[in-house]
């Protein structure tokens, strides 16, 4: 395929991250599909750029920044918080008549209306949700170890309260018809924030066909090697001439890569 015409896949990355999950994917897809890494506010190259918080804002930013690159057929992969703001941008695209995704690819992620872990009613000060992320393993121990003056404390946690506030605010607003393309959601299969057995809830919130996979690992399997290439051999099915799964032949149960 002339590399001008490659369709594109745009990847959003989990809380308190950046892009870098995604820097050896163009190798796996190679000519394939363009892997088009999406870098929110406030953190590496955009670190100077306030924080995004607000669903509005978001969508905004998305339509600013995606828009002009809608021009080929595309899907989505978000991964935890990247998969609600994949699942809002695909929501966005069908709302204003946009060319919508082939494929949304939504990874270790809970669908709205499942209560999460991460996100505590009501929020807690940046002390115990330090612990929180901690036991949960979001975080190494030695964030909870250097004290309050530490990396983790002045540059790592506020980011994550953000971005967790606007994981809690993507959730809050997911409501309205579901998506009319295709779903596939990922889970680790030692996932113990998102598991298998309730991630496979999103089939609700799509009318065009569900699959949902498993893949060895916990919640951050995105850093796996093995991602990219099974979502190369499920986008690549499509470039061949596969058929996405219909309503007619959901696929519930789960293949382990």
């Amino acid at each position: 395929m002339n590399e001008d015409g490659r369709p594109r896949l745009f990847c959003f990355h989990h809380a308190g991250a950046g892009v870098s999950s995604f820097a050896r994917w163009q190798r796996v897809f190679g000519e394939h599909r363009e892997v088009v890494p999406v870098l929110l506010p406030g953190r590496d190259a955009r670190a100077a750029e306030p924080r995004i918080t607000d669903p509005d804002r978001l969508t905004a930013e998305l339509l600013d920044t995606l828009g002009p690159l809608l021009d080929r057929p595309y899907a989505l992969y978000g991964h935890s918080l990247g998969a609600l703001v994949a699942h809002t941008l695909a929501r966005t695209v069908a709302r204003l008549g946009l060319r919508r995704p082939d494929r949304v690819v939504l990874g270790a992620a809970l669908p709205p209306h499942l209560p999460s872990p991460l996100l505590p009613a009501p929020f807690p000060p940046d002390h115990e949700l330090l612990c929180r992320l901690v036991a949960q393993g979001q975080l190494p121990r030695q964030a909870l170890e250097e004290g309050e003056d530490g990396v983790w404390h002045r540059r790592a946690l506020p980011v994550i309260r953000d971005d967790l506030k606007l994981a809690g605010a993507l959730r809050d607003t997911a409501g309205g018809p579901p998506l009319d393309v295709p779903v596939l959601a990922v889970a680790g299969h030692d996932d113990t924030v998102a598991p298998v057995t309730e991630i496979g809830q999103w089939r609700a919130y799509t009318t065009a066909g569900f699959a949902l996979r498993t893949v060895t690992g916990g919640h951050f399997f995105v850093r796996d090697a093995r991602l990219p290439g099974l979502l190369r051999e499920e986008l690549d099915g499509e470039l061949d001439g596969a058929t996405p799964p219909s309503p007619a032949a959901v696929r519930s149960g789960s293949s382990t890569v």
